[in-house]
């Protein structure tokens, strides 16, 4: 399934970027009518309805042409939303600060899920800080960034807040005269 998510991906991605998106994650779920999901976002980490209708029209039309999904299915095209998922390198340094949630592919120091406050990148790891044990107490963990299965933001108020000025502030560029 990751070859055919990977494909899907390559087919997709340059259509979100020629519409000015980047793609935050491509799934591909169900067996009897699948569904074909899509989270994208523009530069200023908006998405709007309109967006998402612009994507979901052109990813429909190019499909149109090179059906790469044999059977029927079902297209969706969102926002990554508020306590979005956390898919590329750059989304760790992004939200450095804010409460996530991870759930680990295999064990690390005993443990498959982890939930703490990004700290961002250090070469090829995470940093979060997190509980430890009752003997460590509150600390640093590094979490090999190819360890990570799927991670996402908690919604929190510091989360709700950091959206809100994101919001205020992709208005007021968008309404600024060039």
């Amino acid at each position: 399934m990751t070859s055919r998510i990977a494909e899907l991906e390559r087919l997709i991605e340059p259509i979100a970027e020629a519409l000015g998106y980047a793609l935050v994650r491509v799934r591909l779920s169900g067996a009897m009518r699948p569904v074909l999901q899509i989270m994208a976002e523009r530069a200023d980490g908006m998405m709007d309805v309109d967006d998402c209708a612009k994507l979901s029209h052109a990813i429909s039309a190019a499909f149109e042409e090179d059906d790469p999904i044999e059977s029927e299915y079902v297209l969706e095209v969102s926002s990554p939303g508020i306590d979005r998922p956390l898919t590329r390198r750059r989304d760790y340094d992004a939200y450095a600060g804010h409460e996530a949630k991870l759930e680990l592919k295999y064990p690390l120091e005993g443990r498959k899920r982890i939930r703490g406050t990004l700290k961002g990148l250090k070469g090829e790891d995470i940093v979060v800080e997190t509980d430890l044990g009752p003997e460590k107490g509150r600390g640093e963990l590094c979490v090999p960034y190819v360890s990570i299965g799927e991670a996402k933001l908690v919604l929190t108020d510091d989360l709700i807040e950091h959206d809100l000025k994101r919001r205020k502030a992709a208005e007021k560029r968008a309404a600024k005269p060039e």
